[in-house]
């Protein structure tokens, strides 16, 4: 096994432009993905690609997946065609998806039985960022995973936290995302309000960009609101998702998370009228037909 010699399964929205900084490093790296179209947009980007699962993963010292939920990652993993199935003892996993601790806990069993060290480290951040490397990276599982693994995270992320033996970066990163869809929800009920006390959409998204209020997440949601661009760069559907996990991981844990169960349903709202691939913010538009405030009247300065 070469330490260069690096397998990458899933290039979808944020798993390329991850893909094409470590490839941009210097590293050889072999790209897999299902679907042709993503591995010829992973070959245009200097991505070399592989035609399987076992390609990407035989004789790889690290192998890195991106997988968008927990069903493709017990197949791409747990399957008898998966990754593990190929891997050498000694090779290191870094699973960056967000998924449920449940599933990643099996994944976990079955490295530690194959002699893979498994390192999870779920990604912050999204795909209109991935590409300049303005992501983080929450890692947990054997910290000698993590230090071989360090270099490689840091072409294409800018930070790298290790958060400890086991499952500890998978119920981090469903606490960021769970503030993230409570932000989205708060933000939106705010703008109305203000809407509804004469304030412009404009002007308010002013205030809360200036203020106390301001946040990373805040700041960046300016711009598009006040253009009224809902674009996804995560979509309420892929939000909905994530909800539900952090929702079943608070179940399993016994904690209780009201706000989380009510801003699943606003996202169940708004996947039911159409806006399930809209970007998560469309919480605002939830809020303005609460209120009875048409979309259109936002427009106005």
């Amino acid at each position: 096994m070469s330490v260069a010699d690096i397998g990458w399964i899933g290039l979808g929205k944020i798993g390329l432009p991850m893909a094409a900084r470590l490839a941009g490093s210097g590293r050889a790296v072999a790209g897999f993905d299902v679907a042709a179209e993503r591995r010829d947009l992973a070959r245009a980007a200097g991505i070399g690609i592989v035609e399987s699962l076992d390609a990407a993963s035989r004789g790889r010292a690290i192998v890195i997946a991106s997988l968008p939920d927990d069903r493709v990652l017990r197949v791409a993993m747990l399957g008898a065609e998966g990754a593990l199935a190929a891997m050498e003892p000694g090779a290191v996993l870094v699973e960056t998806s967000t998924v449920s601790p449940e599933a990643s806990a099996e994944v976990a069993q079955a490295a530690e039985a194959r002699g893979v060290l498994y390192l999870r480290a779920p990604i912050s951040g999204n795909a209109s960022v991935a590409h300049t490397g303005a992501l983080a990276c929450l890692a947990s599982g054997p910290r000698e995973a993590f230090e071989r693994a360090q270099p490689v995270l840091a072409t294409f992320t800018r930070a790298q936290r290790w958060l400890g033996e086991g499952e500890e970066a998978r119920y981090a990163k469903l606490a960021v995302n769970l503030m993230i869809a409570v932000s989205a929800g708060m933000m939106a009920e705010a703008l109305v309000l203000a809407r509804r006390g004469g304030v412009a959409p404009r002007d308010m998204l002013a205030v809360m960009a200036e203020s106390a209020i301001a946040s990373p997440m805040v700041l960046y949601k300016v711009g598009p609101l006040a253009e009224r661009d809902f674009a996804s760069t995560f979509s309420c559907r892929q939000m909905a998702k994530d909800l539900d996990l952090a929702l079943g991981a608070a179940r399993d844990t016994s904690v209780p998370t009201p706000l989380a169960a009510l801003v699943r349903e606003t996202y169940s709202a708004l996947i039911a009228a159409g806006d399930g691939e809209a970007d998560y913010i469309a919480t605002v538009k939830h809020a303005e037909r609460l209120a009875g405030l048409l979309e259109e009247e936002a427009e106005t300065p």
